[in-house]
């Protein structure tokens, strides 16, 4: 089943790259989310053949493209090719999501000491989508801070507050 998946997702990411005008070598890895206990296919696109514009591109302002891509291949191959039990795929280029990943979770640290330190709510701004999420599920397994949306797109924030039991 996973190797069918990996395949599907490998195959259908090329064809995407190919209509935008993009070499397109996408290498297939199986991984696990430790944060969301879930298995995911990471799909990685070899930037060997991408100049440093089509990988700014393909990225975007603030990974708006790349998580546009990731989007549209999850709902695609969950809808379209009917796999019920589909992981759930991430597209990386350049280390891209890693490097983001890894910068959130050294924010987030200093965020927690200092909500801590002084009691006081700190408001995180232009967040993506996928890093306020990463950000509840960091918060989720600690029993004295939470996460609040608070305001609507574009001008949504997302606060880091003591948990009031």
């Amino acid at each position: 089943m996973i190797e069918q998946q990996k395949q599907i997702g490998k195959k259908w990411l090329e064809k995407l790259l190919e209509l935008m005008g993009f070499p397109g070598n996408v290498k297939a890895e199986y991984g696990r989310n430790e944060l969301e206990k879930i298995n995911e296919i990471w799909l990685v696109i070899n930037e060997e053949q991408l100049t440093s514009q089509d990988m700014l591109k393909l990225i975007g302002k603030r990974g708006e493209s790349i998580d546009a891509i990731e989007y549209i291949i999850n709902t695609f191959i969950k809808y379209d090719v009917n796999l019920s039990n589909s992981y759930q795929f991430k597209i990386e280029l350049n280390n891209y999501r890693s490097r983001c990943h890894e910068e959130l979770k050294i924010s987030l640290q200093e965020i927690i000491q200092q909500v801590r330190k002084t009691g006081q709510e700190v408001e995180m701004t232009s967040l993506s989508l996928t890093e306020s999420h990463e950000v509840h599920l960091f918060l989720k397994n600690l029993n004295d801070l939470t996460a609040e949306n608070r305001g609507k797109e574009p001008n949504r924030r997302l606060i880091v507050k003591r948990l009031i039991v």
